[in-house]
């Protein structure tokens, strides 16, 4: 068997189905080639105890410590004894628990050494970990002999693990899936693997798994990173030079009238970025390729302003454009800011004329969701596919195979980050005459350049740096329930005096309810990041936020909203909250269904529960709804419990700076890379597992430099041919942005 075909084995024939099905369940991995992917996250050395510094609550961990003290005693409340066993990393100590299994005796004796795993719980302020598993270094246990091959040699590696597959399992499937390994393929071409000394595929593959010293590691290392960034680099060349080779409908509208008559009617002026950017994107638009652009700036920067202006100039050319959110309630907020923002140039009316054929030309916009009664969906279907509607804004509907367009010149898709690959594909697939639309992606998070290097790079960028002179200071404060009580009830305090100013707040929630399947279950909502040790008497909701402000605060008017409400709830409390008539909302309590697009000028307050719970990011998204008007905004962040110290950092960084590009970098430099790069964000079939985006960028530069030096000469097909042999993929099907 060829050694690639051997990568493609299943484990199951290889290790047995126990270890199979643990390694599947735990980290959706099936095959030889995907474990020996799965590196060591850290390597101990006999003699060199774990320190437990950085040991968090909650988190799964694999430890090399040292048996300090065995005690056993009855329980109190239940028949039997409770065993507890204190380990030393030389410092600190932390306590095993074992119930009813005090025959461990026999074995964890004092002065013993070895590996322990577990999840890290806190008990009357002690971190245990209860029924760990465990490999004493000397063991004779004829189960786990071998693992015992690993602990024979001085280094030892620690794989990401978990309650149903320990490290030293892991590594004992890796002994046994390295066994039979042949030479594999190589991806990189043999010159620059001369060039950089780097070591062979399958060396580099040993010696990660199995070193015999510090410097192998470091040279299987650099020999992995490299491939990763090799591979992702040339991918994305070869998606540039494919773009290139796709034909679009260059847009030239003849006099910008559309365009110039919406920039005269704005209550302010353009920032000269958006000036910039604009001038970008016509160029762009004129051309018979399609635009790729990502268009990126802080929250507030005036995006969709550049999408409008951007919008207009296709339309008068004779084309649509959509735009796709990926929210209901983000959608009827586009629809409605761009219906007021083209003020005199909208159509409200069913008749409308083709911009580039009439001589007052108006802009028929239309909305179109999934939750839009039969009639309006039907007329909105008729209007799109005749090219009676000009600009479309939607949400995944649009998507939908039975939605037709006229005429499709451009799409902007809005939180790129929130659609997958093929979505997008999809909507890319409906420009008429077989040629593809233009395409603009904006996002609100922005990216790191070292980032962008790797996830972006075959899409051209702009950058809005300015922010609009009309948008106000935002001060945001930590306030924590249990460090200063008074503190927090002064919160709720100020909600109220901003309420009798007049103004508006929002109150932000981790939960839709108290039952236990709607903590994470808003279905609009980000993912939450999971927080060490967090039982659910600590989760605030938005339901019972309702009930217990309603009777603290029985003038303030509250409404509820999130994901599990029906469309039309949703729209009604919004427009009631943006009201200012007599059953207007005073302040909304939501879940992150308001995390981007809502604008309420009005909104000066914003109290964020639980806002440990949240990574940088989604805290700034939610800090940028208010502030929005000529009113200074507060946001508070409150946190219910004292926290572990990367929840604290998050939470000090956010209230340091309102600066998104800074706090982009901080989140990369605290989370990594493993919750930053992804298949849906890079839409390359590899993720990187070792490669860093901060500390390894003179190394992505210089790859990606050889990258294109290659792709201008005749080994070009070749080096493309050897990475689809080598990674088990296609790469003329990644080809779908």
């Amino acid at each position: 068997m060829q050694a690639q075909e051997y990568l493609n084995r299943s484990l199951k024939e290889l290790i047995g189905g126990k270890t199979a099905s643990a390694l599947k369940k735990s980290f959706r991995i099936g095959t030889a080639g995907e474990l020996l992917n799965h590196y060591p996250r850290r390597y101990a050395e006999r003699g060199q105890l774990t320190s437990f510094d950085r040991i968090e609550i909650g988190k799964p961990v694999t430890i090399m410590a040292t048996i300090s003290s065995v005690t056993a005693r009855r329980m109190k409340t239940k028949r039997g004894f409770v065993l507890v066993v204190a380990v030393t990393d030389g410092k600190d100590h932390m306590e095993l628990t074992f119930f009813n299994q005090k025959w461990r005796e026999k074995e964890l004796q004092v002065g013993r050494s070895g590996l322990f795993a577990g999840t890290v719980n806190e008990y009357h302020g002690a971190r245990t970990l209860t029924h760990p598993q465990y490999q004493l270094f000397g063991s004779s246990d004829s189960s786990d002999l071998e693992a015992l091959n690993d602990f024979a040699g001085s280094i030892i590696p620690v794989y990401p693990s978990s309650q149903a597959i320990t490290s030293w399992q892991i590594a004992a499937a890796v002994d046994v899936v390295l066994a039979s390994l042949e030479q594999l393929d190589e991806p990189i071409p043999i010159d620059l693997r001369e060039k950089y000394q780097l070591m062979d595929r399958s060396e580099a593959i040993k010696a990660i798994h199995q070193p015999e010293s510090h410097e192998d590691i470091e040279r299987a290392r650099l020999r992995l990173k490299y491939q990763e960034a090799f591979v992702l680099q040339a991918v994305l060349e070869f998606r540039r030079q494919k773009r290139r080779t796709l034909s679009a409908i260059a847009r030239k509208p003849k006099k910008h009238a559309l365009r110039e008559s919406f920039d005269l009617s704005l209550p302010f002026t353009l920032t000269q970025g958006q000036i910039g950017i604009g001038q970008q994107i016509e160029k762009d638009l004129r051309g018979t390729s399609p635009m790729m652009r990502l268009l990126q700036g802080d929250v507030g920067s005036g995006k969709t302003i550049v999408a409008l202006r951007a919008m207009l100039d296709v339309v008068e050319s004779g084309g649509q454009a959509v735009l796709l959110a990926p929210t209901e309630v983000l959608a009827a907020q586009h629809f409605e800011s761009l219906t007021s923002l083209l003020g005199g140039l909208s159509d409200s009316g069913s008749d409308s004329v083709t911009p580039s054929k009439g001589l007052d030309p108006k802009v028929k916009t239309t909305l179109l969701t999934g939750s839009l009664p039969l009639p309006a969906r039907k007329q909105a279907l008729l209007d799109i596919a005749s090219g009676n509607s000009h600009i479309v804004v939607g949400t995944h509907a649009l998507i939908q195979d039975h939605v037709d367009f006229f005429d499709l010149g451009l799409v902007v898709v809005d939180e790129q980050h929130r659609f997958g690959v093929e979505q997008r594909a999809a909507l890319m697939s409906k420009g008429s005459q077989g040629v593809r639309p233009h395409l603009l992606v904006m996002t609100a998070t922005p990216i790191p350049r070292t980032t962008a290097l790797t996830v972006f790079g075959d899409l051209d960028i702009s950058t809005l740096t300015e922010v609009p002179s009309m948008r106000a200071a935002v001060d945001t404060h930590i306030v924590s329930q249990q460090i200063n009580p008074s503190h927090a009830a002064r919160v709720w305090e100020r909600m109220q005096e901003e309420v009798i100013a007049g103004n508006r707040v929002f109150i932000v929630c981790a939960s839709i309810s108290e039952s236990a399947g709607d903590l994470d279950e808003d279905p609009e909502s980000s993912q939450l990041p999971d927080i060490a040790g967090e039982s659910r008497d600590h989760i605030v909701s938005v339901e019972q936020s309702l009930i217990e402000l309603a009777q603290r605060f029985p003038a303030v008017r509250f409404a509820g909203l999130h994901g599990k409400m029906k469309p039309e709830e949703k729209r009604t409390v919004m427009k009631r909250f943006r009201s200012n008539e007599a059953d207007a909302i005073d302040v909304l309590i939501a879940t992150t269904v308001i995390e981007v697009g809502v604008d309420i000028p009005e909104a000066t307050m914003m109290i964020i529960n639980n806002a440990e719970r949240f990574g940088i990011s989604q805290l700034h998204q939610l800090r940028g709804r208010i502030g929005r008007g000529d009113k200074p905004g507060l946001c508070i962040l409150m946190q219910e419990r004292l926290m572990n110290p990367v929840a604290q950092k998050r939470l000090e960084a956010v209230a340091s700076t309102r600066d998104g590009f800074e706090l982009a970098q901080r989140d990369l430099e605290l989370r990594g890379e493993g919750d930053v790069l992804g298949l849906e964000q890079s839409g390359a079939a590899t993720s990187l597992r070792l490669l860093r985006v901060i500390e390894d960028v003179a190394l992505i530069e210089s790859v990606r430099q050889e990258v294109d030096a290659l792709a201008r000469t005749d080994h070009w097909s070749q080096t493309i041919a050897a990475i689809e042999l080598a990674e088990f993929i296609r790469v003329d099907q990644l080809e779908k942005t």
